[in-house]
């Protein structure tokens, strides 16, 4: 004989087995976090990826091709020679510095408040020619504490930099550090390669002089 059971217990055992199917359910899992989610973080992380740019289309300014890394807007340098705004990088992204970051070593240090980071080139169409260009650096990122913790290489135009550390060249952080190199343009394009070893390439300011 089926004992009927009285409607309060009834209503008990139906919420009872309600609950106990919902705690089987699967939980979806909580993101992962630490390092075994994906890695140790690094100071500065990667940028995004974007599309390659197309070449610079730069002006003859004073003698001289002209970019400011890194800038939204034209820079005017301490001898009166404009710097065009960041352009003609294939990939990475910009930052700034705070106004009041001081840079030794140059008598423009305005100039080094903004970069480019984490590229993997940087192209410009300029006439056939000889010229001189210069390569603007400084270490002014927080994250960056000693030799060894920004390293990259990069290749201008056939003459290959290797293992650069702008801490190391520079003596330390702050402090504004110029590369020189001679290059013969022949396809109308002036090109720099930018190869990542530890932490992200930068660079403040790219400078192409006639002959």
């Amino acid at each position: 004989m089926t004992t009927k059971l009285p409607l309060p217990w009834t209503i008990l055992m139906v919420l009872t087995a309600a609950l106990f199917i919902s705690g089987c359910q699967t939980q979806k899992p909580a993101s992962p976090t630490g390092a075994g989610a994906a890695g140790t973080a690094t100071a500065q992380a990667a940028p995004a990826a974007t599309e390659s740019a197309a070449p610079a289309e730069l002006v003859l300014n004073n003698g001289a091709y002209r970019v400011k890394a890194g800038s939204s807007d034209p820079f005017t340098d301490s001898e009166g020679r404009t710097w065009q705004p960041d352009q003609g990088f294939d990939g990475g992204d910009i930052t700034d510095r705070d106004p009041d970051t001081k840079v030794t070593g140059t008598t423009d240090p305005k100039m080094y408040l903004s970069e480019h980071y984490g590229m993997d080139g940087f192209s410009a169409k300029v006439p056939n020619g000889h010229y001189t260009a210069n390569l603007y650096f400084a270490e002014t990122f927080d994250g960056i504490t000693g030799p060894g913790d920004r390293v990259f290489s990069f290749n201008v135009m056939g003459h290959e930099f290797k293992d650069f550390d702008v801490w190391v060249k520079a003596g330390g952080p702050y402090k504004a550090y110029v590369v020189t190199v001679p290059v013969d343009v022949t396809n109308g394009v002036f090109k720099i390669d930018f190869t990542s070893q530890v932490e992200n390439p930068e660079i403040n300011g790219i400078e192409l002089i006639p002959n």
